[in-house]
């Protein structure tokens, strides 16, 4: 006899999400049809209109306007458009404009391009501190700007973190940025659908937000940037939004980016408690039951999803392969690089040291997340951690 199929824990949801069955068929609707959205003929126009119907169900979700959603092929491409166009931009307009004001726990969809235009640029990176919450604290931003105002490009900062899952307080800080007419962008991929997320309330003139943290399909996401607010463009060629982002739109990614997005937004609500409910009973279940667990991040201003957590002397990389094992998915707070395990450079922004930084663990629910799941974790980290303990101390022993 065939044994029965295992089933799967997924618990990684911030790294990617299940397809809405909406979602799907929205975007299966379109996969037949003929017509490129820049075509003057019956079928481009056809595409064009679910295009722009898009746009406006995306633009409605987050009160903001149709012509403000850039579509691009995700966040990563979204995060460089907003920091390299609002450099060269800013730049052009005055010289002076080399310092850009960020977090070290941001994405490296934000870091790298930070960092490329310091290094090839001449861009000055000037880093925000960060408490131990993975809090960025308003005072700071005002402090650094203080210094000179004349001088800043650009502030970038994350909504929520895409690791501890820390909320920051975005509107607070691009109020401050405003009165010295100093841009902000914010990468909210993280937070849409998980979070109130208001576009015109926040006051931030670029916002990242990609389809498939929300139930939509991969390669496609946007940025939503104010009319007012200007952009150099990274990718040229037909100039088909608004001029800044060049290339043909994939109309069925468009289709089920906009039911996802109106979905998430529409539940976000009842969602949120339903998954706060699920992350409580996780987070207790691991910290009372295994010795040394400990939470990271704001215990209160965080996602709904988000429970990171840190073991003593464990590995983070082991930890996850272990659960792996017994068919439950989560992801570690450390990046592989060439096979060799690196401490997160949040949580070392954050003051961790180097061996919490590495046994750490994110579990992120969503949207098909239950009960059992969680049950099936708490279940199994008791001795996956213990197994876990014990080969690191056999590699101890035998290092020395």
């Amino acid at each position: 006899m065939t044994p029965p199929a295992r089933r799967t824990v997924y618990l990684d949801h911030a790294a990617t999400t299940p397809m809405l069955p909406a979602a799907i068929e929205a975007m299966a609707s379109h996969l037949g049809r003929t017509g490129n959205a820049s075509s003057l003929h019956g079928s481009g126009r056809a595409a064009r209109r679910t295009v722009e119907e898009s746009r406006e169900t995306i633009a409605e979700a987050l009160n903001a306007q149709p012509s403000e959603v850039v579509f691009t092929s995700g966040g990563t491409e979204a995060d460089n458009l907003a920091l390299k166009g609002l450099w060269w931009a800013r730049l052009k307009d005055d010289p002076r404009r080399r310092r850009i004001l960020l977090s070290g726990i941001e994405h490296h969809a934000v870091l790298d391009p930070a960092v490329w235009l310091a290094q090839h640029e001449g861009a000055e990176i000037e880093w925000l501190p960060v408490d131990d919450l993975g809090r960025v604290h308003p005072e700071d931003v005002r402090r650094a700007i203080e210094q000179d105002p004349d001088s800043v490009s650009f502030v970038t900062l994350m909504m929520a973190n895409n690791e501890v899952g820390t909320l920051q307080p975005i509107k607070e800080i691009a109020a401050l940025a405003k009165a010295y007419e100093i841009p902000v962008h914010t990468d909210a991929v993280q937070a849409v659908g998980q979070v109130p997320v208001d576009f015109a309330d926040l006051g931030v003139d670029a916002m990242t937000i990609s389809a498939h943290k929300v139930g939509g399909p991969y390669g496609i996401g946007a940025l939503v940037v104010r009319k007012e607010t200007k952009l150099v463009p990274i990718v040229h060629g037909g100039g088909q939004e608004r001029d800044v982002r060049s290339g043909t739109l994939d109309t069925p990614a468009t289709a089920g980016f906009a039911v996802a997005v109106e979905h998430a937004v529409k539940h976000q609500a009842d969602e949120a408690r339903r998954l706060i409910e699920l992350r409580d009973h996780l987070i207790e279940g691991i910290t009372t039951t295994v010795p040394g667990a400990k939470l990271s991040g704001d215990p209160v201003g965080r996602l709904p999803a988000n429970a990171h957590l840190s073991f003593k002397d464990c590995e983070g990389d082991s930890l996850l392969l272990l659960l792996d094992a017994r068919g439950i998915e989560v992801s570690t707070g450390s990046a592989c690089n060439a096979g060799v395990a690196e401490p997160s450079h949040v949580l070392l922004a954050m003051g961790y040291d180097d061996q919490r930084a590495r046994g750490s663990l994110r579990f992120t629910l969503g949207h098909t997340s239950a009960r059992a799941d969680v049950d099936a974790v708490l279940d199994a980290i008791g001795p996956v951690v213990e197994r876990a303990m014990s080969a690191g101390l056999q590699n101890v022993g035998r290092n020395n």
